[in-house]
């Protein structure tokens, strides 16, 4: 027997299917321009390592994850949304619904062009458009980059290791600070005068 939740799973699927061939293999379907109907929560979520879920059941087929990710958005309410013209259903979100896995880098100094790639395929070029930034949890920052909308990806651990490997100095306002320059953008991840004694 199918249920509702079921049925209404199936339908975002063709409709997220039709929007995507609608706007063509390259361009993500226009999730911004839609306002449909709240169709309330089925059990999508997405967990802090960046797996979805429906109800207790990881989605493994990534194809259909990938599907999922383009008619993703996030609303003023700060909740996350599967959107196609039709229907509107909650993802619960337990940190950021993407992680950057892969970072690419060209040019070295202020030139410098930090690109990420996350795991489902999107790919970023660092700016002033889309930031880098950290939040803190005490002492041990979270970093992240803007991808699209109001949507975020965290990057991973050992993408991580590798952005604190391209750290440099910059001064701001007199003050010195230690970050990573891309796109001729500089995003600070600390000041020189909080770090450790094991700097430099």
């Amino acid at each position: 027997m199918v249920t509702m939740t079921e049925n209404t799973l199936q339908n975002v699927i063709k409709s997220a299917e039709k929007a995507g061939h609608a706007s063509g293999h390259t361009s993500l379907p226009p999730v911004e321009d839609w306002d449909p109907p709240y169709c309330g929560d089925i059990g999508m979520r997405i967990k802090r390592d960046g797996t979805w879920f429906y109800g207790d059941s990881p989605i493994g087929r990534d194809k259909l994850v990938r599907l999922f990710s383009t008619i993703l958005r996030r609303d003023e309410d700060e909740q996350y949304y599967l959107v196609t013209p039709v229907e509107k259903i909650l993802v619960t979100v337990e940190d950021a619904p993407f992680i950057a896995t892969q970072m690419d880098v060209t040019g070295e100094g202020t030139t410098q062009k930090i690109t990420f790639t996350t795991n489902v395929g999107d790919v970023c070029l660092a700016g002033s458009k889309l930031p880098i930034y950290f939040e803190f949890e005490g002492d041990q920052p979270s970093p992240y980059v803007h991808v699209r909308g109001k949507l975020r990806a965290k990057i991973a651990r050992p993408v991580f290791y590798r952005l604190v490997d391209l750290a440099v100095t910059n001064q701001e306002n007199g003050v010195d600070y230690f970050g990573v320059w891309s796109e001729g953008a500089f995003f600070s991840m600390s000041r020189v005068d909080k770090l450790g004694p094991d700097y430099g």
